[in-house]
């Protein structure tokens, strides 16, 4: 229910609440639930099952292992990639096209963490085991592969503005 108001709240284009079900950024988080919590308990192909089968319906890849919070609203969502020790804070808004990926093969944090409320613009990539502070803006197309301060702003290739 707290994920439903937060697309209301986030996505002015939604005019009731039934719509909210038409999102695949919902779909994608009602899989990834069972799906994380299977991973957790060592049933690893049950919980890449269910994630192949969302990538499937939804177009967005979560890994299982990935560690995702509360409120986390994938706009469009097609073509979403968050790779298996990512870590995505609470209340967070990402658009289409974000990769959240690794720099290594190695079983390690190689993946980024992303604070809360952040908003990732469509087509962001964000590599490697890199924190992005809370509040942070990453912009459309930006890649990033170092740390971005809390409210930090990116607009280009690492290129922290603020």
């Amino acid at each position: 229910m707290y994920l439903i108001k937060t697309i209301k709240k986030r996505d002015p284009a939604i005019r009731s609440w039934p719509e909210t079900l038409l999102y695949p950024g919902l779909w994608a988080m009602v899989f990834h639930r069972p799906a994380h919590f299977l991973y957790k308990h060592g049933l690893f192909f049950l919980a890449r099952l269910i994630s192949q089968i969302s990538r499937f319906f939804t177009g967005i890849e979560i890994h299982p292992g990935a560690r995702i919070g509360r409120g986390v609203f994938i706009d469009h969502g097609m073509g979403v990639v968050i790779g298996e020790t990512a870590v995505v804070g609470n209340d967070v808004l990402m658009y289409h096209g974000v990769t959240l990926g690794a720099t290594s093969g190695e079983k390690i944090q190689r993946h980024p963490i992303v604070g809360d409320n952040v908003i990732l613009g469509a087509g962001a990539i964000i590599l490697g085991a890199v924190r992005i502070g809370a509040g942070a803006k990453i912009g459309a197309g930006a890649l990033v592969l170092k740390d971005v301060p809390e409210n930090g702003i990116v607009m280009s290739a690492s290129g922290i503005l603020r």
